[in-house]
């Protein structure tokens, strides 16, 4: 019976010895999700127009043209602004995307006007309004304003000058 009984011991611990029973272990599963928001997009609503312009004969200048529409004269003269206007307003675009999301607004360095022949004015220090960021409305949209100073040279031939690659404004969400 003795070896019975040791006979019995021998084979339970082989047995439980090869059984690899873990209870420290755990395992739990997450699900994974994506959402796509509204691409974001910008569209020309109304072009730049810096309306109509009288040059110095012997002085360059520049026009200002401010986001709400209105102009003045920089610098040391060269221009002036005569009392029939012509077409004067600011660039206007129209940003859509996601309601309420933010975002950066880069806008161009330089662009040149074109009188069609081999005259040219360059246009500078671009603003907007929004300035650097903006946010759009609960709706998804904004109105998005530009303006720029045009540099005029003395004796500018006259004639109307236009750019014909346009003004790019790029968005990007924040």
């Amino acid at each position: 019976m003795k070896n019975f009984s040791k006979a019995i011991i021998a084979v339970a611990v082989v047995v439980l010895g090869s059984t690899n029973i873990s209870f420290a272990q755990a395992s739990a599963t997450a699900s994974c999700a994506a959402t796509i928001i509204t691409p974001i997009s910008i569209s020309k609503t109304v072009d730049m127009n810096f309306g109509n312009i009288a040059v110095s004969a012997s002085t360059s200048g520049t026009v200002v043209l401010s986001t709400s529409s209105s102009r003045t004269t920089g610098g040391a003269g060269g221009v002036t602004l005569p009392s029939t206007n012509g077409t004067v307003t600011s660039a206007e675009f129209t940003v859509s995307g996601e309601a309420s999301y933010t975002y950066a607004i880069t806008l161009p360095s330089t662009a040149t006007l074109s009188d069609g022949s081999s005259h040219t004015m360059t246009v500078g220090s671009f603003t907007s309004n929004p300035s650097s960021t903006g946010t759009l409305s609960s709706g998804g949209t904004q109105t998005l304003k530009l303006g720029a100073t045009l540099s005029v040279s003395a004796a500018q031939a006259a004639g109307t000058y236009t750019n014909s690659t346009g003004v790019p404004v790029t968005v990007n969400y924040n």
